[in-house]
């Protein structure tokens, strides 16, 4: 009978076929599962608040590109109809036509194709006249009440 170990300790060399046979029996222990878990706690505990402000960073830059396309699409409202919407007829205004028979040269098909909504999901508001300045276009922020700090303050077109 052939003795197919003997041609593969020869083959390799006995130091190797030991240390391929020790291999695979060896497991992880206890200690090193403990070690790679608190390394990826560390880095958790590091990455995650960068994440984090980073979506806070995020959810600012789109209020502030909402409100800059609001204030656009009333420039272009204002352009045609000689008038910023008033504060009853809204912001809706820039999106279907007001009722008021004054309103002449209004852009069929509206000035947005829907309102945004901030991040929050809340409705961006609209003051004319405003108080920050001839109009204001505004979100309460996070909370969706005025005043506040943080994410929870008001941005509005004044901040731009």
């Amino acid at each position: 009978m052939y003795d197919f170990s003997r041609r593969i300790e020869r083959y390799f060399g006995a130091d190797q076929v030991g240390r391929v046979h020790n291999r695979k029996q060896r497991g992880f222990t206890l200690i090193e599962i403990m070690v790679v878990v608190v390394i990826l706690g560390i880095l958790a505990a590091i990455v995650a608040p960068n994440v984090i402000s980073k979506i806070d960073d995020a959810q600012v830059a789109r209020v502030q590109q909402d409100l800059r396309a609001i204030e656009t699409a009333l420039k272009f409202y204002r352009l045609d109809t000689f008038a910023y919407p008033s504060s009853e007829q809204g912001l809706e205004a820039l999106i279907s036509k007001p009722a008021d028979p004054n309103i002449r040269n209004w852009k069929a098909g509206g000035y947005l194709d829907r309102m945004p909504q901030d991040p929050w999901g809340n409705n961006y508001q609209y003051l004319n006249p405003g108080q920050n300045g001839e109009i204001d276009i505004y979100t309460f922020g996070r909370d969706g009440r005025p005043g506040g700090e943080g994410l929870d303050a008001d941005f509005g077109n004044w901040n731009l």
